[in-house]
């Protein structure tokens, strides 16, 4: 029956290609987690009325950031592929994709972990000041359990970008299942494989958007 409808799909090819885009976007995931807890805090600590606040320094962040949110994603695959060959050794297959996936979400990210953290209780932060506690202490023990349901709620949007980069860069080579829809389908005129790569793509979406408003509301003390 699946045949008859979908005359071109080979089953073992969209498996191949599903699990190229979990792998990027597991991966790349893990990364702009780190590196967007890392440059958030840096901006929200470096901030005016932060508690390390330095105007120059600041400003020097933001601009990456901006920067680098702001280039499409498909330009900066391009303008990565140099790095790119340099660290990875090929400008093709999942593992290449992961450099642009990281450069280009991390700092979106960054901006929503600066905007979670600056919904903490002032309150609370200053709690832990008075007491002498140490920067990490109140890194780990306040800012971000504080604002660890905004921060699933942010890296949950953030995955979900990371599942449209991928697609994006599966165009130009990287794999997974937009490399699917492209070659496959869009160049032999298989409009099967196609849909059926883009429904695949979309459940990811809702289960990874699932996941994510089950562990907020989970983390949500409100």
């Amino acid at each position: 029956m699946a045949e008859q409808f979908l005359p071109h799909l080979k089953w073992d090819a969209l498996w191949a290609a599903t699990q190229e885009t979990l792998y990027m976007t597991a991966l790349s995931g893990v990364a702009t987690f780190v590196l967007g807890i890392a440059l958030g805090l840096a901006l929200f600590l470096t901030a005016k009325g932060g508690l390390f606040y330095n105007r120059p320094l600041y400003s020097v962040i933001s601009v990456v950031v901006n920067v680098f949110r702001s280039i499409p994603f498909i330009i900066l695959i391009v303008l990565l592929i140099p790095f790119t060959k340099t660290i990875v050794g090929t400008i093709l297959g999942a593992n290449a994709a992961l450099p642009a996936l990281i450069v280009g979400a991390a700092p979106f990210y960054a901006r929503l972990v600066e905007i979670a953290l600056r919904e903490v209780d002032k309150g609370v932060i200053e709690a832990t000041r008075s007491m002498g506690a140490r920067l990490s202490t109140l890194i780990f023990r306040v800012l971000l359990p504080e604002s660890s349901p905004a921060l699933v709620s942010g890296i949950t949007v953030t995955l979900i970008a990371l599942v449209s980069y991928s697609a994006m860069a599966g165009v130009i080579g990287a794999g997974g299942l937009g490399n699917l829809a492209y070659l496959e389908g869009f160049q032999r005129n298989h409009n099967d494989v196609t849909l059926v790569a883009t429904v695949t793509i979309l459940i990811i979406v809702f289960v990874i958007q699932f996941c994510g408003d089950v562990l907020t509301s989970l983390l949500d003390k409100r």
